[in-house]
This record gives structure tokens, C-alpha cells and sequence, in this order.
């Protein structure tokens, strides 16, 4: 089994009617019931938890850290941050998705502003496939439509992905790196941008099957503890 834990704020649902009308259980319940099969399991934590729910012990008893925040970025304590960035080095996996662009371990770990355009307009998105051969694109289309979704666009200031598998086209004419893939020392990220909290985004088959891709990808394949060890006496 894959042990994911999911990451969100649950701020959007207990405070917009909006919101809480379309995941009335929250986002990462959303995502729990989407994602949960014979092969991943999946544990949920929010901000609201001590340590967020992601303390060193959780961390090692994570394969797969699946992130999502918006509006609460800077509650997130800097240790925590550090914690999730330090858990990536050591070979846990990570999902970011959406506005987690801008989340505290997601800007650690790419070292740049992670800055972009935005709007709220509901515009129908385009979710195009850049590398069908890719793990996370199979049994993806040519694309994923989304009837509506916040519009992201370039620039995207993050260091250019190691692997981008999809591209977002918006219906007023932006586009958007919308599927990085990165890797940092044992550990690889994928960024998926699609997502926004007034939109039933989570509840798209496409989108869902696109994440449970992305889980099986970012799954550890080498882990250990990262140090600087002093070797001693020379081999010869």
C-alpha cells in the first residue's frame, strides 16, 4: 500500500457558503474518497491539527504528501515547513496542487518566488497533455476539460521543471504550465494546477485519475536520512 497524507487548510469550507457547498466535507475528504483503492491508503490532516498533523513521526509514515492551501499560507509554522522540505530530501514524495504554489515547504523546495498571473473569471479550461508517455498522463486523453476554473498564467517563477506534462489553455487566451515534475536530492514533486476551492474540480475522473498517476510516480523509490558523514581513514 501507498501511504498518502493529505494537507489541507479546511479554512475555504468552514467559511465560504460557496465553497462549502461543493465539498461540504472538505477538500481533503474530497480527495480522500477519489483517491483511496486497493493500492493507496490515504490519512487526512489540517491546519487546525497540532503541528499541522505532520509531525516527524507522521512524515516517516508518509510515502506520498499531497498539499493544498490557500488563504492561511503564512499559519503554517516555518518548523513544519522546514520538516516537509527536509522528509522531500530524504525521498518522500509530494503533490502541490493549485494555489499550494505559493505554500511555504512548495517555495523551499523550488527556492524562487513561485510567483504567477491570476484571475477569477470561471473560465473553461484546457488541460493539454505535453508528454503522453509519461507515468502521470496514462490513461489521460489529449486533454482534460474543466468547464470552470480560476485562470493561471505565465510567467510561472520556478526553476524549469525537469519534466512538464501538461500545459493549461484558459478560454481568454492564457496558458499555464500546469503538470511539473521535479525531483530534489531522493525525493520527486509534482505540481498540478488545476484546483481551485468554488469549483468541483476534485470531483473530475480525469483530474482524480491524473493524481492517483501522480501518487504512484512521486512514491519513494529510495529513502534514508540525509547527512554529511566523515568517512575516517582512506580505503588504501
Amino acid at each position: 500500500m501507498i501511504r498518502v497524507t493529505i494537507f489541507n487548510e479546511f479554512k475555504h469550507e468552514k467559511e465560504d457558503e460557496r465553497v462549502k457547498a461543493i465539498y461540504p466535507d472538505g477538500i481533503h475528504n474530497a480527495l480522500k474518497k477519489g483517491l483511496e483503492d486497493e493500492e493507496i491508503t490515504v490519512k487526512t490532516v489540517t491546519l487546525d491539527d497540532e503541528e499541522c498533523g505532520l509531525t516527524k513521526e507522521a512524515l516517516d509514515n508518509t510515502d506520498v504528501l499531497m498539499w493544498w492551501g490557500h488563504m492561511a499560507h503564512d499559519k503554517v509554522p516555518d518548523e513544519v515547513a522546514l520538516r516537509v522540505r527536509d522528509a522531500v530530501h530524504e525521498g518522500m514524495g509530494a503533490v502541490f496542487l493549485h494555489s499550494g504554489h505559493h505554500s511555504k515547504p512548495f517555495k523551499l523546495l523550488m527556492g524562487t518566488s513561485c510567483n504567477l498571473t491570476w484571475r477569477e473569471d470561471g473560465d473553461y479550461e484546457l488541460v493539454w497533455v505535453t508528454k503522453p508517455s509519461h507515468p502521470i498522463a496514462q490513461g489521460i486523453g489529449r486533454f482534460i476539460k474543466l468547464e470552470h476554473e480560476e485562470t493561471y498564467g505565465e510567467p510561472f517563477a520556478i526553476p524549469e521543471p525537469e519534466e512538464t506534462v501538461f500545459i493549461g489553455s484558459f478560454e481568454n487566451g492564457e496558458v499555464f504550465r500546469a503538470g511539473c515534475c521535479f525531483k530534489r536530492e531522493n525525493g520527486r514533486i509534482f505540481y498540478f494546477q488545476p484546483g481551485h476551492e468554488t469549483f468541483p474540480t476534485y470531483y473530475n475522473e480525469d483530474v482524480i485519475k491524473t493524481l492517483k498517476n501522480a501518487v504512484h510516480w512521486a512514491n519513494p523509490v529510495y529513502r534514508t536520512k540525509i547527512d554529511c558523514p566523515h568517512v575516517g581513514k582512506p580505503l588504501e
